[in-house]
C-alpha cells in the first residue's frame, strides 16, 4: 500500500495512491493526518484493505487534481544516520564503525516531492543525500532487533540536503543540516509487504539527468532493525518519528566534479519499490518559501 498525505480543496489529508487516483481515506472516516492514522495501527491498516477491495467513485481524486505533500509532514523526530554505507566511511576512518554516528534533523527541513530546496545566501554549499526512510508506526523503547520489525510503518525516499561550509564550522552536523527545505521526502509510504526487502533495492539519484549517487542497500552497514532497537534504548519513538538510515558516496565522476546545488538544478531520487522523489532547488532571495510549504 502506498500512503500518502496531500493538499485538496484548501485541506491537508491522507489517502492510498492509485494508478492515476488517490483513494482519499477521510471518505471512510479516516484520520487526516498520517501520524494520527498510524498510531491507530492495524485497526486502520485492516480497514483501509477493506475499502480498497471495494473501492466507490465518490471516494477517489485524480492524483492530477491534488498535491502531494511529505507523508509525514510533521514528524516530531527526524533522526539520521552518517556514514552507513561500505565505501562511505568517516574521514581518516578506514574500518567499519562499531556504533552508528547519529543526529538529528529539524522539522523545518521537510518538504514533500516537486516543492522547492530553496538556497538561502547564508550557504553557498547545498549538497544532496539520497536516503532510505524507515518511518516508525508504533510506540518503541528499548525493544530487541526481532521486536523492531512489528514498529516499522513502512519506508520513504529522504534527500538529506546539507549545507557543507556549516559541516565545517565545527564538529556538530545540526546546524548545515537544519536549513529550511533540506529534508524532500516522498512521494508515499510504501508499506513492508510492499518491500519485503529493504537490504537489496537499487538507489539512483541525478541531478539535471545526470547520475550522481547509485548504490544497492545491501551496501548498508547498519540494518533499519538494529537502528530502531539501537535508538529504542535511549529514547521512546513514537508513530510517525522518521530515521534516514545514511546516504551512500557520490560516483566518481560526480565527486571530481566538486559541484554544489543551484538554482535551477532539478534532484530525482528513485528507490526500486518506491518511486522517484523530485524537487528543483530555487534561489532563496527569490521565493517566499514559507509561504509555499
Amino acid at each position: 500500500m502506498r500512503l500518502v498525505t496531500f493538499h485538496h480543496d484548501r485541506r491537508e489529508r491522507i489517502g492510498v495512491q492509485l494508478e492515476s487516483d488517490i483513494l482519499d481515506l477521510s471518505r471512510i472516516g479516516m484520520p487526516m493526518d498520517m501520524k494520527t492514522f498510524l498510531s491507530l495501527g492495524e485497526t486502520a491498516l485492516v480497514q483501509t484493505h477493506e475499502a480498497l477491495a471495494s473501492v466507490k467513485e465518490e471516494w477517489l481524486l485524480p492524483e492530477s487534481a491534488v498535491t502531494l505533500r511529505a507523508p509525514v509532514p510533521r514528524p516530531d523526530k527526524v533522526l539520521c544516520v552518517g556514514y552507513n554505507y561500505a565505501g562511505h566511511t568517516e574521514k581518516g576512518r578506514a574500518e567499519l564503525p562499531q556504533y552508528p554516528n547519529l543526529f538529528c534533523k529539524t522539522v523545518n527541513t521537510v518538504i514533500g516531492p516537486n516543492q522547492p530546496i530553496v538556497i538561502p545566501p547564508a550557504t553557498t554549499q547545498a549538497d544532496y543525500e539520497a536516503e532510505l526512510m524507515a518511518v516508525i508506526g508504533k510506540r518503541a523503547y528499548q525493544v530487541s532487533e526481532s521486536e523492531a520489525q512489528s514498529c516499522i510503518a513502512g519506508y520513504t525516499i529522504f534527500n538529506d540536503v546539507s549545507a557543507r561550509d556549516y559541516r565545517k564550522r565545527t564538529s556538530q552536523l545540526m546546524l548545515g543540516k537544519s536549513f529550511d527545505t533540506f529534508g524532500p521526502m516522498g512521494p508515499a509510504l510504501v508499506t513492508p509487504d510492499e518491500v519485503p526487502d529493504p537490504y537489496n533495492l537499487e538507489m539512483e539519484l541525478t541531478v539535471n539527468g545526470v547520475p550522481g549517487q547509485r548504490v544497492n542497500t545491501c551496501d548498508m552497514i547498519f540494518s533499519v532493525l538494529y537502528l530502531i532497537s539501537y535508538l529504542s534504548q535511549v529514547m521512546t519513538l513514537e508513530a510517525g518519528d522518521v530515521i534516514a538510515t545514511g546516504t551512500p558516496t557520490k560516483l566518481p565522476e560526480a565527486a571530481e566534479q566538486k559541484r554544489f546545488l543551484q538554482p535551477g538544478d532539478v534532484i530525482e531520487i528513485t528507490i526500486e519499490k518506491l518511486g522517484t522523489l523530485k524537487n528543483m532547488v530555487v534561489n532563496g532571495n527569490s521565493v517566499n518559501h514559507r509561504f509555499s510549504l
